[in-house]
């Protein structure tokens, strides 16, 4: 059995099912378009309500450094990241990449995990842009009704009428084609980085220097706890992080590296782009530089717009303003999130089809979702499929801790593929490589326990409903996935044959 569980597809393999007419994807993405995709996922809720939270009750002004140290440990991960995607220019990002080096049950696992983390993270940013849709409806005095809205609280029941329609409207483009879906993406893009360099330099002339004082505050001991909401290590070890001091910098990281999930998902385009193997690491390191310099200027302002300990940790940018005495750049920050979210929800959705056709292609799910539309040349069955499915969740979901999920499934995801660059330097030195990590072992081994340590510092409950998962994901792999897939069909065929 271990053979079977371990059995890997070859790199020329998964390149050359993808030259398959029926499974072949349009190749239509430049460098310019993954970086504006990544972009586009990642500047989302991270920058308008995590500042806050971690400047007030972890970091203080220190916040800008656990940015920075978020920032680091997602580009250890990038750099792996561009390795693979441009070697193994194929959809499916860490689950193909695994495929290649670890075997067909740890591809398996990571792709298990990629739903997981792709579809709740597009649920959960449609219901924070509801929230944002609504708050600027009824500014205007426009009011849905609760049962449209998800908040009706009278009949105990409620449908987020605006949540749906925007799952369902983002399918719907990116069924047409992955262009129409750049070209949007980029002037919703340009539209939310307008907004945030507004912010930045408008907010840059109500500063006051007083307000980095203390820059690290003093150090505040997390009182020991012992239920499934503490962090992971605080039950293993008994050790608590600390809040403030040079510690809380560390332990604000792994509440801001939510910030900057998303860069993963350029990979996830990896075959849908021209020149894959140039274009891919740029738009993988392009994106996050961008996005981590953005990060740090907006945390230096608004904690020197106002004292860290008076923030607002549900609108931090909007009441900052509303501190200074002007509350109407709560409205264009309003607007700005909420038009940031729509490229967020979309580029999700995209990661989450791309890597569930990659599995259903290679049979580890129905192959009836590995056929592409045949004039859009998008996989448009699992786009659907998803779509209606995380339009309907989204329509019933509230936000709450489901998106801690999104957070160690990423984790997760990181690690799997540091590891995987280190086993495919190994076993296959030959693959031409356009981009190779440096440093390697070493640095891919700093990414994983720079992601351990991230992973650990989540709450425990978020590691049982993972486990959970993931043991459904046994069952669906023994049940089907195993005696399926292409390479299974493959090792029977000659004992098959007469």
């Amino acid at each position: 059995m271990s053979s079977t569980l371990f059995r890997t597809k070859n790199v020329e393999q998964s390149i050359k099912d993808t030259e398959e007419p029926e499974h072949a994807l349009k190749k239509s993405l430049s460098a310019l378009d993954l970086t504006v995709f990544g972009v586009g996922v990642i500047i989302g809720t991270g920058i308008f309500v995590l500042t806050g939270t971690a400047a007030k009750n972890t970091a203080g002004p220190a916040v800008a450094l656990s940015f920075v140290v978020a920032g680091v440990v997602c580009g250890l991960a990038a750099l792996c990241y561009a390795e693979f995607a441009s070697t193994v220019p194929v959809a499916g990002s860490a689950y193909t990449f695994s495929y290649a080096s670890l075997g067909e049950f740890p591809a398996w696992i990571i792709g298990w995990d990629l739903v997981l983390e792709l579809a709740l993270g597009t649920a959960v940013v449609a219901v924070g842009w509801s929230g944002y849709i609504h708050s600027l409806l009824d500014n205007a005095g426009w009011h849905l009704p609760g049962y449209l809205s998800g908040r009706d609280g009278a009949h105990g029941f409620g449908f987020d009428i605006l949540a749906a329609a925007l799952v369902l409207v983002l399918t719907a483009i990116l069924v047409v084609g992955m262009k129409l879906s750049a070209r949007v993406t980029s002037v919703v893009v340009a539209i939310k980085v307008a907004v945030v360099l507004v912010v930045i330099i408008a907010g840059a002339f109500f500063i006051h220097s007083g307000n980095y004082s203390p820059f690290v505050p003093p150090k505040q001991p997390v009182p020991a706890g012992g239920n499934l909401k503490a962090p992971l290590i605080q039950l293993m070890f008994g050790w608590a992080p600390s809040n403030f001091g040079v510690m809380g910098i560390f332990t604000a990281a792994s509440v801001v590296f939510f910030a900057f999930i998303g860069f993963d998902v350029v990979a996830t385009a990896a075959e849908e782009t021209r020149n894959p193997q140039r274009d891919v690491p740029r738009g993988i390191i392009g994106s996050l530089i961008i996005c981590t310099l953005l990060y740090v200027a907006v945390a230096v302002v608004v904690t020197g717009m106002q004292k860290y300990s008076e923030l607002s940790v549900d609108a931090p940018l909007a009441d900052a303003f509303k501190a200074t005495g002007h509350p109407w750049f709560a409205g264009l920050i309003s607007f700005g999130a909420a038009v940031g979210l729509t490229t967020v929800c979309m580029i999700l959705l995209l990661g989450q089809s791309r890597v569930f056709f990659a599995m259903s292609r290679d049979g580890l799910l129905p192959r009836f979702f590995s056929h592409t539309h045949p004039k859009f040349r998008t996989p448009y069955r699992p786009t659907i499929l998803l779509g209606v499915v995380i339009a309907i969740v989204a329509g019933f979901t509230s936000l709450s801790e489901l998106a801690e999920l999104v957070n160690i499934g990423t984790l997760f995801a990181f690690i799997v593929v540091a590891i995987s660059v280190i086993i495919l330097r190994n076993t296959r030195p030959d693959l031409e490589r356009s981009f190779r990590t440096p440093w390697v072992p070493a640095l891919p081994i700093v990414s994983v326990l720079a992601s351990l340590w991230l992973m650990l510092n989540l709450p425990a409950e978020t590691w049982l409903r993972f486990a959970i998962w993931m043991v459904i994901g046994f069952f669906v792999y023994f049940l089907y996935g195993r005696s399926h897939s292409r390479l299974a069909q493959a090792e029977r065929a000659p004992a098959d044959a007469p």
